[in-house]
């Protein structure tokens, strides 16, 4: 896998201003799932705004390349891990690294925070996804369903931190 070149992870800076350019590089991460899962991502319900407000309350990640953004990945702490979630590459840059580098922030913020696990869902459609996660460390540990499903719709997955 080839690195980016100039590509630099960090949390997002505190005067962090670039809400509508974080929203569609989500939008655009995530659009491959249109049409595949069901329910529809919640990402379609995100907006600018709504993401400043997750990120009063989570921890943010960007993947930056150029000065733009290519990544970005959400942690929410919890009493004994962090969940993951919107974990977002630019589809032109996905399998270059990105996605991993974002990961093993969050996984360094966790350690540093003195948690020993991270935890995250995926589809129950994206194979590739949980394929991906595999190879990251994660393991499944439940399948849940959303509200008004009969069936699993969503896979838990959990790494464990060393």
């Amino acid at each position: 896998m080839d690195q980016p070149a100039a590509l630099l992870v960090s949390d997002l800076p505190p005067d962090f201003a670039r809400w509508d350019e974080l929203l569609a590089l989500i939008l655009r991460a995530f659009a491959y799932m249109d049409g595949v899962i069901d329910p529809p991502s919640s990402a379609r319900l995100l907006t600018s705004e709504s993401l400043k407000s997750k990120a009063r309350h989570e921890t943010a990640f960007l993947a930056v390349e150029n000065g733009r953004i290519v990544g970005c990945v959400f942690a929410l702490e919890r009493a004994k891990d962090f969940y993951v979630g919107k974990l977002a590459v630019e589809p032109s840059l996905q399998g270059r690294g990105i996605g991993g580098r974002l990961m093993q922030a969050v996984e360094d913020f966790a350690r540093r925070r003195g948690k020993h696990a991270i935890e995250l869902q995926t589809r129950i459609e994206l194979a590739a996804n949980h394929a991906a996660f595999a190879r990251l460390g994660f393991r499944e540990t439940a399948r849940t369903a959303h509200e008004g499903y009969d069936q699993p719709t969503s896979i838990t997955m959990r790494k464990a931190l060393s």
